[in-house]
């Protein structure tokens, strides 16, 4: 997995675009949000317009890094809700959510397709590609300016990977897996650590340390595996604590 600070500086991050846009409504709401965030240095990650119990426009977004935090969804919806109000963009009483991208987030700009190489995805195309318009399977990164899936659903006769052209891809999110909570709980600590050396509350890392952060932030955490129980010192150990006696005595 790769970090995302391995893709560009914070200013090359924020001015990345989207790729994968939405259509109709969704997208003249996302043409007035998306000047909005970036002025207040967040990234629009996507619109979504939901009908149910009423009208609800989800602004999802998120800081060059990745974080969004409860602080940063009051301050974008602060500065966005009036500018909504003027442009008038939906023709009916709605209620405006402003949201972080979650884990099992969507895919929108190239860095995204990177970035998650080795979790598993569902795709949607807004246009068909040989003929299908869904794909579920492992994302292998980006070749070009298309996406690379090794598919886990392939039809008889067809190949295993498939390369997806973005521009033409409606909705890509990754599938929620015990590895991809894992990774996001470790990419939440390290900015948290970040955080807290931009604060002064811990000291800042030395020119290696930070080399060897960023090093492993971009290898996959292993899982620790599970050490046997019922071995030869296990049982000694019991029959110890049985009879009353402690390693050490």
């Amino acid at each position: 997995m790769n970090d995302l600070n391995t893709h560009g500086s914070g200013s090359e991050a924020l001015d990345e675009p989207r790729l994968v846009i939405e259509p109709g409504v969704a997208a003249r709401v996302a043409a007035i949000a998306g000047p909005v965030l970036h002025g207040l240095g967040y990234r629009l990650v996507r619109i979504r317009i939901s009908g149910e119990a009423g009208c609800t426009v989800q602004v999802m977004a998120e800081r060059p890094d990745g974080t969004m935090l409860i602080d940063d969804c009051e301050a974008v919806s602060r500065a966005l809700s009036p500018v909504l109000d003027v442009a008038d963009p939906i023709d009916r009483a709605y209620r405006l959510e402003i949201s972080s991208p979650g884990i099992d987030r969507p895919l929108v700009r190239r860095s995204d397709f990177e970035r998650y190489a080795g979790h598993l995805v569902k795709v949607e195309m807004a246009v068909a590609h040989d003929g299908r318009k869904r794909f579920r399977g492992v994302l292998l990164g980006v070749d070009g300016d298309r996406a690379r899936l090794r598919r886990d659903d392939p039809r008889e006769g067809e190949a295993a990977e498939v390369l997806l052209p973005m521009e033409d891809i409606g909705e890509a999110r990754l599938v929620l897996t015990d590895e991809l909570i894992a990774e996001s709980m470790r990419r939440g600590k390290a900015a948290e650590r970040a955080m807290r050396r931009d604060l002064g509350l811990e000291p800042p890392l030395a020119s290696h340390a930070e080399q060897d952060l960023r090093k492993s932030a971009a290898t996959p955490a292993k899982r620790p595996r599970a050490k046997p129980k019922d071995t030869k010192q296990h049982r000694l150990a019991a029959r110890d604590a049985r009879n009353g006696h402690h390693e050490g005595d």
